[in-house]
C-alpha cells in the first residue's frame, strides 16, 4: 500500500514540530543552568545558614561581619554590616545575585545604585523562615534540597509539639541579655517574633502583652508584677561560666517575690545561634523545651550551661 505524498507530508511536519520541541525544551534546560547564579553574596547569618544548608555554599562569595556559620562561611570576604556595606567589596566581588532581608533598606538601596540583582525574602516568623528557605533554594535552583529542608524542620517542630501534648503552658519572660545588671530596664523578646513562636510550641506562654513592640524594654517594676514562672536570658552576655551563672542568679535575689527566682528557675542560654532565624531553629526550640518542661527529658532534667552555650 503507497502512503499519499501529503499523508508523508503530514507525518514528517509532526515529526520536526516533535524534535524543535524537544530541542527547545532541551535548550531551555541548558539556558537555566547558566542563569543560575553562580556569584552571592549574603547579607545576614540566616541567609548565609540557608545557602551552606541546601548546598549551595560553594557558590557563595561574600556574607556579612555577623556571619560566623558553618566553618567555611568564616573564610569568606565580609562585604561590611547591614548598616554599613562596603560598596567597594561589593563591585570586587562581581555578584550575580544579592540576597537580602526585606527589611534590609540600606542594602537594597545600594543594590539598586549598581543595578546588581536582588532576591528579598523574610524571615520574621516560622511561616516566612521556611518559605523563605524553598524560596532561595528554588532560585539557587536546588529546589529538592530546599524541600528536604523544610520538610526536616516541618517533621522536628511537630515532634516538640506531640512531646508537649496538653501540658500545661508555664508563664515565661524572655530577655536579651545585654547587661550583667537585672536591676536595669532590660529588653525582652516580644509575641510578633519567630522566638515567642518556638516559646509557644515549647509550652511556654510569654507574659508580655500583644501591644508591645517586637523587642521592647521592659522595666523591673513590670517583671515584679507579671511575677513570671520562668525567666530565660539569651544573647552572647548570657554565655556564662558556672560561677558566672550563680553570680547573675545572685543578683537577681534583690527581687525575691519574683516566681522565677523564688523558685531557681532562671536560665541563660549564650548559644550564639539563638537570636538567628534559620535553619537551626529547632535547637532553639530544643533548649527552650528542655528549659521550660525539663521532667519530659529524664536524661537531662537539668540543662547544663556547657550544652546549652554550644
Amino acid at each position: 500500500m503507497r502512503i499519499k505524498p501529503s499523508i508523508w507530508k503530514t507525518i514528517i511536519k509532526r515529526f520536526l514540530t516533535t524534535q524543535l520541541i524537544v530541542f527547545y525544551l532541551c535548550l531551555m534546560g541548558v539556558q537555566e543552568v547558566h542563569a543560575a547564579s553562580q556569584r552571592v553574596i549574603s547579607t545576614s547569618p540566616a541567609i548565609t545558614e540557608i545557602l551552606f544548608a541546601i548546598g549551595a555554599g560553594d557558590r557563595v562569595v561574600g556574607v556579612t561581619d555577623y556571619c560566623n556559620y558553618p566553618k567555611n562561611a568564616c573564610r569568606l570576604p565580609s562585604i561590611g554590616g547591614p548598616l554599613n556595606p562596603s560598596t567597594e567589596k561589593w563591585i570586587a566581588l562581581k555578584p550575580d545575585l544579592i540576597i537580602l532581608q526585606d527589611d534590609s533598606v540600606v542594602l537594597n538601596k545600594h543594590a539598586k545604585v549598581f543595578k546588581i540583582p536582588t532576591l528579598e525574602v523574610s524571615v520574621n516568623n516560622l511561616n516566612n523562615i521556611l518559605t523563605s528557605i524553598q524560596v532561595i533554594a528554588d532560585a539557587m535552583q536546588t529546589p529538592k534540597s530546599g524541600k528536604q529542608l523544610v520538610d526536616k524542620i516541618k517533621t522536628q517542630i511537630d515532634n516538640y509539639r506531640t512531646s508537649i501534648g496538653n501540658t500545661k503552658a508555664r508563664h515565661v519572660l524572655m530577655l536579651l541579655s545585654d547587661t550583667n545588671d537585672p536591676s536595669r530596664d532590660l529588653y525582652a523578646v516580644g509575641r510578633n517574633t519567630f522566638l515567642n513562636e518556638l516559646l509557644s510550641i515549647a509550652g511556654g506562654e510569654n507574659i508580655l502583652p500583644d501591644t508591645m513592640a517586637t523587642y521592647p524594654k521592659i522595666s523591673k517594676e513590670f517583671i515584679i508584677a507579671k511575677s513570671p514562672e520562668i525567666i530565660i536570658e539569651i544573647g552572647p552576655t548570657a554565655n556564662l561560666s558556672n560561677e558566672g551563672i550563680l553570680n547573675r542568679k545572685k543578683a537577681w535575689t534583690i527581687y525575691p517575690t519574683i516566681n522565677a527566682v523564688k523558685n531557681d528557675r532562671l536560665y541563660f542560654v549564650g548559644a550564639d545561634y539563638i537570636l538567628i532565624p534559620g535553619p537551626r531553629l529547632v535547637q532553639i526550640l530544643d533548649i527552650l523545651t528542655r528549659n521550660i518542661h525539663p521532667k519530659l527529658f529524664s536524661s537531662t532534667a537539668n540543662i547544663k550551661q556547657e550544652i546549652i552555650s554550644q
